[in-house]
């Protein structure tokens, strides 16, 4: 059988499609890339937002209506929340809740009645993550989040804390470093929060796997900026640890945080970050930004953007605020009109890029380790240009020639000159 898999929202989702599609491989099936000619198509769907409850539901549909002989299994948060909902959508054969994430597969093979057929299955080097046009493997070290911000509706979808062992998250990285992976990245709802349930913390785990694997890059996924354990910033003296952290600040405004229900202060979120750039060369701090978020006054607006342009972030995930039902902040009063929320957002995607572009002129003239992805664009008959990232997660591209394949491969450049949205380098 062939299978399809698709994912909207996080990384975690990405990390949970990944999992999916190795067992698929064990039980005899082949993932395919082509959605159209799969006979299953799994669907990682997605309710952070409206929005996203929305694009969840079109792309059901779409799929549906483009292959409409395949099997659909739809997961995730949008069908965890509106399952009743998701059940009646057109082409929906099945619905895996959550809570059952980790058995799908079995799910679908008995539910479906899939023959499994593991004497067949592929061999490791044939990777699903490359069949999928990925290089880099999102690991799932930990589900669900104690706390309760008022804006998530995702801690009602994900459930309380739960962590990976690390003896299985060792395995599972190892698995992925014989099958060729030299990148891995750890995600969770609260990845900070690992191992609260089980008397371990994020060092501890970070410090095992530069132990026990020999993964040549380890990634940090989203790290709500609290609950960082002591001395973490240590970690990052191994060149393995990659230096790039994506740290939720939501707000630059004190006030606005405390109505969020936030756990960390401009005052602590400016430590962390001079601590992490007082220990950590060219180190990439980046960010997201609720933008317009109820009650949010014009004063409020204006401490958040001075204080985010005072940090200096590197790249900003900038969201305007959308009423999210279930979640305290849609019964807040004063929401901010849409009027205004699309003039802060404009001002704030016009800084974020001013800062970006900033970043990007401090690493020019430096050497860095690329891993080199898939894409490529044609330059002439002989040459084409390749991308890649740099450890401290900036993109960078080169040119080479067309009879030479980079792809999954780390090699050392010179950053020679910002273009666009991108570094080039020309390589050593």
């Amino acid at each position: 059988m062939l299978v399809h898999l698709r994912t909207l929202g996080c990384r975690l989702n990405e990390a949970e499609l990944e999992s999916w599609a190795q067992a698929f491989q064990q039980a005899g099936h082949t993932i395919t890339r082509e959605q159209n000619l799969a006979n299953l198509v799994i669907i990682n769907s997605c309710a952070v937002t409206q929005d996203a409850v929305r694009k969840s539901r079109q792309l059901i549909r779409r799929i549906h209506r483009d292959n409409p002989s395949a099997k659909i299994i739809a997961s995730g948060c949008y069908v965890t929340l509106n399952a009743d909902e998701a059940a009646e959508l057109l082409g929906v054969d099945l619905i895996i809740s959550n809570a059952d994430k980790d058995r799908l597969v079995e799910m679908a093979l008995a539910e479906l009645e899939i023959p499994s057929m593991p004497a067949m299955s592929t061999e490791p080097a044939a990777i699903s993550l490359f069949n999928r046009g990925r290089q880099r493997a999102f690991i799932k070290v930990q589900d669900g989040c104690r706390y309760r911000c008022t804006f998530c509706i995702v801690t009602v979808a994900r459930g309380e804390e739960k962590s990976t062992p690390i003896a299985q998250i060792i395995d599972d990285i190892n698995r992925f470093v014989e099958q060729g992976v030299k990148e891995v990245i750890l995600t969770g709802v609260h990845l900070g929060g690992y191992g609260s349930d089980i008397q371990q913390n994020l060092a501890d785990l970070i410090q095992a796997i530069l132990d026990k694997t020999s993964v040549p890059r380890l990634r940090l996924g989203s790290l709500e900026p609290w609950d960082l354990p002591e001395n973490f910033f240590d970690l990052f003296s191994n060149p393995r640890l990659m230096p790039h952290l994506h740290l939720p600040l939501q707000s630059g405004s004190d006030t606005v945080l405390k109505r969020m229900a936030r756990r960390c202060k401009t005052e602590e979120f400016t430590k962390i970050v001079n601590d992490a750039r007082a220990k950590v060369p060219y180190i990439n701090i980046t960010t997201d930004i609720i933008v317009g978020f109820p009650g949010e006054t014009e004063q409020e607006w204006q401490e958040s953007f001075d204080y985010i342009k005072a940090i200096n972030f590197g790249h900003i995930h900038i969201f305007t605020y959308s009423l999210r039902t279930g979640t305290k902040a849609a019964t807040l009063p004063n929401h901010v009109t849409n009027a205004v929320k699309k003039q802060r957002s404009q001002q704030l995607h016009a800084l974020a890029e001013e800062m970006k572009q900033s970043f990007l002129q401090k690493n020019t003239g430096q050497n860095f380790t690329v891993l080199w992805e898939a894409q490529k664009e044609d330059i002439n008959a002989t040459q084409y240009k390749i991308f890649g990232y740099t450890p401290n997660y900036l993109r960078v591209a080169t040119i080479v020639d067309k009879n030479q394949d980079h792809e999954n491969q780390l090699s050392t450049v010179c950053i020679d000159a910002l273009e666009n949205d991108h570094l080039m380098a020309t390589l050593f």
